[in-house]
């Protein structure tokens, strides 16, 4: 199975399930060529860079769509229970989770992986921290109280290595 680096943020979390931001009309084809079945997205229709009918995109490929707007502002535990749910139903197929940039996606896998589902946290965490440290309302989210109050960071912005001088 081949990977495609050219969607921004692109993440194999496993043989199954693949992750990035925003997939254009023509990268939701290259997804299907690779044997995705259905996608999740967490990314509401009206955010910038979203789609303008995704659903029906995606069903004339011949894939599922499933749709769980998570407002990054307020991510929520209904939240997370939909997307457990939708994991849990479509744990034999290949399916690709996104988001606009992969932040909500890696946020919701790392909880997951820290409630002992999927991969291990260790690797959960590098996916997200090669993207993003959450802070703010996310921190509280994902169960990071060390970040509670810090901003949202984001890889390559404003990261910093220690001892950099």
């Amino acid at each position: 199975m081949t990977d495609l680096p050219q969607i921004i943020n692109w993440r194999r979390l496993d043989g199954n399930i693949t992750t990035s931001g925003q997939p254009t009309e023509d990268q939701l084809g290259d997804i299907k060529s690779l044997g995705v079945t259905h996608i999740i997205n967490l990314g509401p229709h009206h955010n910038k860079g979203a789609l303008n009918d995704e659903a029906a995109s995606v069903a004339a490929l011949g894939m599922e769509y499933v749709y769980i707007p998570v407002m990054f502002q307020t991510p929520t535990d209904a939240d997370f229970d939909a997307f457990c749910a939708a994991l849990d139903r479509l744990s034999d197929t290949k399916i690709h989770v996104h988001c606009i940039y992969n932040a909500r996606v890696t946020a919701f896998f790392y909880r997951y992986a820290k409630e002992g589902r999927g991969m291990p946290v260790a690797d959960a965490f590098a996916i997200m921290d090669g993207i993003w440290r959450p802070g703010q309302d996310w921190a509280a989210f994902i169960g990071e109280d060390s970040a509670l109050g810090q901003l949202n960071r984001y890889a390559g912005d404003d990261y910093v290595a220690e001892n950099s001088s």
